[in-house]
């Protein structure tokens, strides 16, 4: 299986090589593409389509969640702000994406969510993630979240 085909299982299976970090609701991993350096996702423990089949109190921990992958980005990454979005539009499961949003992006795109940026961004070479571009970036967010959770 390409951990591709199914995010969730690969990483149960040790397989996801974008993991960051296990959280308490999910796990933490850094996007396949970086044209906003930092960008991250976080994949639910438990498969569900949306955010209203999980439990009020795992509503809570999974937002909590989202927010601490935001406080790495900015302790990382520095952005201006931070962009999150849960859609499930294309992958019919939960998954929360965090954006970081940087002042040197243009003004009109800064002003705008993401996905109006261009589709190339998404799929071009050079902008996916690359262990030798992006590996130190991976391993301080990494090391970030783990000591948010050892507290």
């Amino acid at each position: 299986m390409d951990w591709r085909e199914n995010r969730i299982q690969s990483v149960r299976n040790g397989i996801n090589p974008m993991v960051l970090a296990e959280m308490k609701s999910g796990y933490a991993v850094i996007g396949d593409t970086q044209f906003l350096p930092g960008y991250c996702v976080l994949l639910p423990k438990r498969e569900v389509s949306c955010l209203n089949d999980l439990s009020i109190s795992e509503r809570a921990q999974f937002l909590t969640d989202m927010s601490l992958i935001g406080d790495a980005i900015i302790h990382v990454c520095h952005p201006a702000r931070i962009n999150y979005d849960i859609l499930g539009n294309t992958d019919a499961f939960l998954h929360a994406h965090i954006f970081p949003r940087y002042d040197w992006e243009k003004e009109e795109r800064r002003k705008m969510p993401v996905w109006q940026y261009d589709s190339s961004n998404w799929f071009d070479e050079e902008k996916q993630f690359n262990q030798e571009k992006h590996g130190k970036l991976k391993e301080k967010l990494s090391n970030y979240l783990s000591v948010v959770y050892e507290k």
